[in-house]
């Protein structure tokens, strides 16, 4: 009878294991929607959008590797942070790129992912 009772404890762990391990894990912030960017996602006009930095975590370190990451694209002419709410904390993970015709974005992405911000996305 003891035999019987493992043999299904070990079958629903199993089974337990096997939802946990597949079950997709969205850790996204609720509050910011993102778009899914095509490969070579050029603007074709001159525009503004801003991107989400999660990874972002200071104004003086994290801020300028991202800034002087996208500013090396061809066709950004500003980078800047988003409005925070509070001076000296940065409390939105944001940036406004201001852009001309010809921007890549998916350019700008690939250069944030090579400084270690894998995480940025289009916010909406």
């Amino acid at each position: 009878m003891r035999a019987i009772v493992y043999s299904v404890a070990v079958l629903v762990a199993a089974g337990v294991m096997y939802v946990v391990a597949t079950t997709p894990n969205d850790k996204a912030d609720p509050g910011v929607q993102t778009v899914a960017v095509e490969p070579h996602d050029v603007m074709t006009e001159p525009g503004t959008l801003t991107l989400s930095v999660p990874s972002m975590h200071c104004e003086f370190a994290c801020f300028p590797r991202v800034k002087e990451s996208i500013e090396s694209v061809a066709g950004v002419t500003e980078v800047a942070l988003d409005e925070q709410k509070e001076e000296g904390v940065l409390d939105n993970r944001q940036v406004v790129v201001s852009y001309d015709a010809g921007f890549d974005l998916t350019s700008a992405l690939a250069n944030l992912s090579s400084e270690g911000f894998e995480d940025a996305d289009i916010v909406q």
